[in-house]
């Protein structure tokens, strides 16, 4: 991967944290979107100072963002445009924004770069703790520069099971979902991203959600990975641009392969 992407996907960070910060504490108006999920000014500014960074830098990418949705490179063509470079910015400002609301710490920025829709860098900032997580293809994950690991846990019985909440799970979902719940230690209904993100530092053993979208997930695939855990779709398949709705996120792989053997 160009080294380059990587200064740039912390410039973005950056830009984003601009917002974030400025309106943590005072979101101002909440608006509910189409599907009642909450957003702020922050989300808006805070994505669209992202796009006018990629736009500037790197006008032959994509850029699909939670807040205006998917923008390829325009043709010329005027009515046609395409993604030849196979580069896509997928990008969700505040990912957890009702925690952002509450004044929480549980959410972040995310920040993906995806090649032919995989996922090949991806970070995690939460930038009111200082908190900001790496991971590249094939590259050990880091937090603010330190390698960062999971832990081990081969047992259901021993892990402590995350969820951003059970709303998202339809009642076919719902019903393995209780099984695993019942099998694992403890189950902790929080999170959003930064319940990978504790998982990828060794904090928790399992995440599972669903209801997903692209922005939500793909930044944190590589760090999962590169951290040495496991994250795949509810039957083991990897998490993708096309491949994204249902995820189950692992520190140690025999507890992954335990709890895909329940949702099956």
């Amino acid at each position: 991967m160009n080294p380059d992407f990587l200064t740039f996907a912390h410039m973005l960070a950056d830009a984003a944290a601009g917002s974030t910060l400025l309106y943590f504490g005072a979101h101002g108006t909440v608006e509910a979107k189409g599907d009642q999920s909450p957003v702020t000014i922050a989300d808006r500014e805070a994505e669209a100072a992202m796009r006018t960074l990629i736009q500037r830098h790197y006008p032959e990418h994509g850029i699909y963002g939670e807040e205006f949705g998917i923008e390829l490179v325009q043709t010329k063509d005027a009515n046609e445009s395409s993604n030849a470079s196979g580069y896509l910015w997928v990008i969700d400002p505040i990912d957890g924004t009702r925690a952002f609301i509450a004044g929480r710490k549980e959410w972040g920025t995310l920040i993906a770069l995806c090649k032919d829709g995989i996922p090949i860098l991806g970070i995690l900032d939460q930038p009111v703790t200082g908190e900001r997580w790496v991971g590249i293809a094939g590259q050990p994950s880091t937090m603010n520069g330190a390698p960062i690991r999971t832990r081990a846990c081969a047992s259901l019985s021993g892990a402590e099971l995350s969820t951003t909440s059970t709303n998202y799970f339809t009642p076919t979902q719902a019903k393995p979902v209780v099984a695993l719940a019942q099998a694992v230690r403890t189950t902790v209904k929080d999170g959003d991203c930064y319940a990978y993100g504790l998982l990828a530092r060794g904090e928790r053993d399992l995440v599972i959600d669903a209801g997903l979208k692209p922005y939500d997930i793909l930044a944190l695939v590589p760090i999962v990975e590169g951290a040495g855990g496991k994250i795949s779709d509810w039957k083991g398949a990897p998490v993708t641009f096309e491949n994204f709705s249902s995820v189950i996120a692992a520190g140690d792989t025999a507890s992954h392969s335990a709890a895909l053997a329940l949702l099956a």
